[in-house]
């Protein structure tokens, strides 16, 4: 049975996330104690709501230096993915995480493609990866989001919405999902599983 440490940061949602990893059998762990952190065997930092809300609350809490020095299995989930990126235009020009290169930037509406992306979309994939073992292309995910991470070397699959949207990312030993595998059916509890079972 795998641990993984949930961040409590005030801008997530936490209870879905942990009943989909206690349905796999995971031991859940929520906090926002940078010792906690530093100490797991795996953490996911989830994400809802704003970048600049985010990062207060990740800074007050002392987690922004926890998790970049973090150097085991680290998932973000949602605006999770987005904080592992440098910076962000949402709010302005918010400073993030710095864990993958890249500026996250808003989708552009149009009539085929309003913003926020909401909804179900299918998953290609761009290269193999253990978070994405037993995952095929033309699986769904469930999006909601209106800013894009840069589509760049740390894409691992991709959504189409009018332009690529990068659906996982991973750089090292970091991880992200765009998308909320919680809500993903079994698409997203396969890539949930595989995360447990990344060698921590």
């Amino acid at each position: 049975m795998s641990n993984v440490t949930l961040i409590g940061y005030g801008s997530g949602n936490i209870a879905s996330v942990r009943f989909a990893l206690e349905r796999l059998g995971a031991r859940v762990r929520v906090t926002a104690d940078p010792v906690d952190v530093l100490d797991a065997e795996r953490v996911i930092l989830p994400g809802v709501g704003a970048a600049g809300y985010a990062m207060k609350r990740l800074e007050a809490l002392g987690l922004v230096e926890a998790l970049r020095a973090f150097e085991r299995p680290l998932m973000g989930v949602c605006l999770g993915q987005q904080l592992l990126f440098e910076a962000s235009d949402e709010d302005g020009d918010v400073p993030m995480l710095g864990l993958i290169p890249g500026r996250v930037t808003a989708i552009e509406p149009k009539p085929s493609m309003p913003s926020p992306h909401m909804g179900w979309s299918r998953l290609t994939k761009r290269r193999d990866d253990p978070l994405l073992e037993g995952v095929n292309d033309g699986e769904w995910a469930y999006f909601v989001h209106g800013f894009v991470c840069p589509d760049g070397e740390a894409t691992i699959a991709e959504a189409d919405y009018g332009l690529p949207v990068p659906a996982v990312v991973n750089h090292k030993n970091r991880w992200g999902c765009q998308f909320h595998p919680e809500r993903s059916a079994k698409t997203g509890a396969r890539i949930l599983k595989n995360f447990l079972e990344l060698p921590a």
